[in-house]
């Protein structure tokens, strides 16, 4: 009625619909409905207002707005006849309201579109969804919601180019003061550096952490009972809280955190510019402290940080000591009694060959274990590197592994002196592991011969200076380290005389003697230069 009045009220004044709408608020089409039907009930625009009488403007609202039985118009009532199927097409067959309407019109029922969608909607529950309830906010520093949120383009200095940051926000349930860790990845090590960083924030550890379905936190997701991975488990264990997560697609789990994505995008993000990500992430400190901290927030109304000094932060749990970020996997022992752990082989104990073990390494060691027991424990090596221990290798393949020359002499020497001094003689080489497989042929003749034929070879080889295996292996096959004589040995050489040999070497056989004498000097024109004694 008030609207019908000011409408009329307007009219009469003399201006336009067009300005008579405006003035009203309503639509000129509105308004020219108003003065047709105040016309037709006896108002005249040369008249004052004194015409707009309860009377009058009672008969245009009937003319304008018919009374409706129920509230609703004969379209509604139409679609009342229709209820059971049109809710068995919206509940039974998943119909949209476009297909309804066009079935209702096969029917002769045509009703406008919003009038069917309304229809629908409050009688049939089309798209209704189940409703929420506000959850309470529980005790002072038992709770805190985290959520990643993509924020914009940033430089990443490492990387030389412009990369999509990320916000982790973390989210305190009761007194809803937050804290924002920015990044370029969403993996474990992001996460726990996000945490690390938030406890420094907040002065403490909250009780229970309530992320999302998150791949770097949860390995398989279920409503009742989620699998964490490993390292995550690792690190709560480490920091001593609780995580209770989300429902696949139920943001709703956790709501705190999930309206503060938006006001983190826009009140902090959104227009600035930063020079790389550790100047992001100094301000965005700041920002969680001096402006999203001393807001006044619109459902507790009081100011999250002076909240969260007053009654949560002597709730907090302590501040655990440094975290090393470890590295957690499932590997293979291989034929080589190695592992591969972060590019880098770990020796296994030979009885675990070709089992699968789990390891764990951080910044200094590698942990190895089967079934949950410890197995072995080594000094953590850069990629590339390799640590054994040769007790993890088999007795007889340790010492050529590892190019132990030292135990393989060792060995030879328990078979015999004399075998181990031609080891030695074997190795005395500047590559000595380059003729370790030679003393292994020579210990393979050991086992095949004994001890005793192989240690007379050796001394009879030493005693002749030849250096050889092959020669040793020729011996023993022959059976000639104890039957072949001796060669009687070599006469010594005449001092100064490098190349003399023996006189006896240049005796005539048959008794024949030469004998060297010395020539005349033949004389001036008579003889032959031979003297007369000289035999022929």
């Amino acid at each position: 009625m008030i609207e019908v009045r000011e409408v009329l009220r307007a009219w009469l004044s003399g201006v336009g619909l067009r300005k008579v709408a405006e003035q009203a608020g309503v639509d000129r089409k509105t308004a020219r409905r108003y003065v047709e039907a105040a016309q037709e009930a006896g108002l005249a625009r040369e008249g004052d207002a004194g015409q707009l009488t309860d009377e009058l403007i009672g008969q245009v609202v009937e003319a304008v707005r018919p009374a409706r039985p129920g509230g609703r118009g004969a379209a509604w009532e139409s679609l009342s006849v229709q209820h059971a199927q049109i809710e068995a097409w919206v509940k039974k067959d998943k119909l949209s309201v476009v297909k309804i309407g066009i079935l209702l019109e096969r029917r002769g029922v045509l009703v406008p579109y919003r009038t069917l969608h309304r229809f629908c909607v409050e009688r049939c529950g089309f798209g209704r969804t189940a409703s929420t309830v506000r959850v309470a906010d529980g005790e002072p520093g038992a709770e805190l919601q985290i959520d990643f949120a993509q924020m914009g383009l940033l430089l990443d200095a490492s990387a030389g180019r412009r990369r999509r940051v990320h916000a982790l926000i973390f989210t305190a349930v009761y007194s809803r003061h937050m804290f924002v860790w920015l990044t370029f990845s969403q993996t474990l090590a992001c996460v726990i550096a996000g945490c690390e960083a938030a406890w420094r924030f907040f002065g403490g550890v909250f009780k229970v952490v309530i992320p999302d379905n998150m791949s770097a936190i949860v390995a398989d997701a279920d409503a009742v009972n989620p699998r964490f991975t490993v390292g995550w488990l690792d690190y709560a264990q480490h920091a001593g809280f609780a995580t209770d997560t989300t429902r696949i697609r139920h943001p709703k789990d956790k709501p705190r955190v999930e309206r503060m994505v938006q006001y983190v995008r826009g009140n902090f993000f959104a227009g600035e510019k930063f020079a790389d990500l550790a100047d992001a992430q100094a301000r965005v400190e700041a920002w969680c402290r001096d402006i999203a901290g001393q807001r006044v927030h619109g459902t507790i109304q009081a100011h999250p940080a002076e909240v969260f000094l007053a009654a949560e932060a002597a709730a907090l749990l302590a501040l655990p000591g440094p975290y090393d970020v470890p590295v957690f996997t499932k590997v293979k022992v291989h034929r080589d009694f190695h592992i591969e752990v972060g590019k880098a082989l770990y020796s296994a104990p030979a009885e675990f060959l070709g089992q699968q073990v789990d390891a764990r390494a951080d910044s200094s060691l590698v942990k190895l274990f089967h079934r949950g027991k410890l197995i072995k424990v080594h000094p953590r090596q850069a990629p590339g590197g390799r640590w054994t221990d040769p007790s993890d290798l088999p007795a007889e393949k340790s010492g050529y592994a590892m190019r132990d020359v030292e135990s393989l002499v060792r060995n030879a020497f328990r078979h015999g002196d004399n075998v181990g001094i031609y080891a030695e003689r074997v190795l005395d080489d500047k590559l000595p592991w380059t003729k370790m497989r030679q003393v292994y042929r020579l210990l393979g003749l050991v086992r095949r011969y004994g001890p005793e034929p192989v240690d007379a070879a050796c001394s009879r080889a030493l005693e002749l200076d030849v250096v050889s295996v092959t020669k040793i292996a020729s011996m023993l096959e022959k059976a000639t380290e104890n039957t072949a004589p001796l060669p009687p040995p070599r006469p010594a050489a005449a001092a100064g005389a490098r190349f003399a040999r023996d006189p006896g070497e240049f005796a005539v056989r048959g008794g024949t003697q030469l004998t060297l004498v010395r020539s005349t000097p033949v004389s001036d024109g008579a003889g032959s230069g031979i003297d007369d004694g000289q035999a022929s």
